[in-house]
């Protein structure tokens, strides 16, 4: 009996191909929001569309530029962990560039390619962030998702991101 490899698909978002002796894993997604500020420790707003310039992050946001954090994304999944506490949180009040849904974010490895719409491509350079200063989401509800579920990417290949852009991982 041959190998030909199989399939399996879970909610049109999971998709594992097998073959004989390699594995390839490849997820969906999309994007939720596009958030930027023009100051650093505060909210975003959400833009619905912007340009994510190579090595910088996302123009005219405050946290763009040369670093190994140019773009941070949270999973509307662990927003909504936030909203089971009680909070009224949206998309940007954890200070997140991108929003995501249908893609497990915080189980990426370092180096995992991110590729968002027909022309963005990130690299995640970092998992999670130290809080130095405590949030306001933080005394609201004692705890807060985005150092511990929050992802930190480097632009490798510019673009525009918006809306709805489908998000592939793998």
């Amino acid at each position: 009996m041959r190998n030909v490899g199989w399939t399996v698909t879970i909610e049109a978002k999971f998709t594992t191909t097998k073959g004989c002796n390699e594995m390839k894993e490849t997820m969906k997604g999309r994007v939720l929001a596009v958030n930027i500020s023009e100051k650093k420790g505060t909210k975003k707003t959400n833009v619905h569309s912007c340009a994510l310039l190579k090595d910088s992050g996302l123009e005219g946001d405050a946290h763009a530029g040369p670093w190994h954090r140019q773009v941070s994304l949270l999973a509307d999944e662990s927003i909504e962990k936030m909203r089971a506490k009680g909070l009224n949180v949206s998309y940007g009040d954890f200070a997140e560039n991108i929003t995501t849904e249908g893609i497990d974010l915080v189980h990426f490895p370092i180096g995992t390619e991110i590729r968002i719409g027909d022309s963005v491509l990130l690299r995640v350079t970092q998992i999670g962030k130290e809080c130095h200063a405590r949030c306001a989401i933080y005394y609201q509800a004692g705890d807060c998702v985005m150092p511990k579920e929050g992802i930190f990417a480097e632009v490798v290949s510019e673009g525009e991101v918006k809306v709805g852009d489908e998000i592939i991982i793998g």
